[in-house]
């Protein structure tokens, strides 16, 4: 087992693209190489040394590193991008596109993750314990799919368009959802356990789930009855009609 802990040597005022910090990157090295290595702050390179303060217990391959992150990261972006392995923990926020790419391993932020946490996701899973900024699980401006495998749950809240071209994989949301959950959904499983509004919008595969109220459906499913799913019955819709879609959606 090795664990990594990172703590930040000062409150970030410009956003920071740190990619570099994975469980592959990390795995085996000593605090020395990986404050050596860059992350941009804005367009200017710095070491991660620069930035925090780190220490290291162990070596190991990436797999059995935990990289601990205690302080406020909320501008600091693609924490766990690409990542395979391992396990990352933030107690605190983070910025945008955390754990995007992601393959395996484990992600946990114990605060707020902004916009695309999970940006075409692979594998792995991600837990946020607080709420979700926009395009949770969802691909990036101009790409065709969003998550295509893994799972992403989100404790609180998400703003809109969860799941946005979700291709494969499961989004939960304990609270509340945006707008138009599931939009363009080709596949993969969203579950929102409380309110949302114009969820499946062009969906032609998969599955979403609304447990709490729907505020407003779009005009484009066919009502199909009662069906009960896990022991609780739910009207059941498919569509997108407009699109030939057989995607499910399931409102209680």
């Amino acid at each position: 087992m090795q664990k990594i802990t990172l703590v930040p040597k000062e409150q970030f005022k410009i956003s920071i693209e740190a990619e570099t910090i994975t469980p592959d990157n990390f795995a085996g090295k000593s605090a020395q190489d990986i404050g050596a290595m860059i992350a941009y702050e804005g367009n200017t390179p710095r070491p991660l040394s620069e930035l925090f303060d780190i220490t290291v217990d162990g070596s190991a391959d990436a797999a059995d590193v935990k990289i601990e992150i205690n302080g406020n990261v909320a501008r600091v972006k693609r924490i766990g991008e690409g990542m395979s392995a391992g396990e990352i923990v933030v107690n605190g926020d983070v910025d945008m596109r955390c754990g995007a790419l992601m393959r395996g391993g484990s992600i946990t932020v114990t605060g707020y993750a902004d916009s695309w946490v999970g940006r075409e996701m692979r594998g792995g899973e991600i837990t946020v314990k607080g709420n979700a900024g926009f395009y949770v699980g969802a691909g990036y401006r101009g790409e065709p799919c969003g998550m295509t495998g893994g799972k992403i749950t989100v404790f609180g809240n998400a703003r809109d368009y969860v799941g946005e071209h979700l291709c494969g994989g499961e989004i939960i949301i304990k609270g509340n959802a945006g707008i138009l959950p599931g939009v363009s959904n080709k596949g993969g499983k969203i579950i929102i356990e409380g309110d949302t509004d114009m969820p499946g919008s062009e969906m032609t595969k998969g599955t979403i789930i609304v447990k709490g109220t729907v505020t407003e459906m779009m005009p484009v499913y066919q009502n199909e009855g009662i069906e009960t799913v896990d022991g609780v019955e739910y009207t059941k819709y498919v569509g997108d009609v407009t699109v030939d879609g057989v995607g499910e959606l399931f409102v209680k």
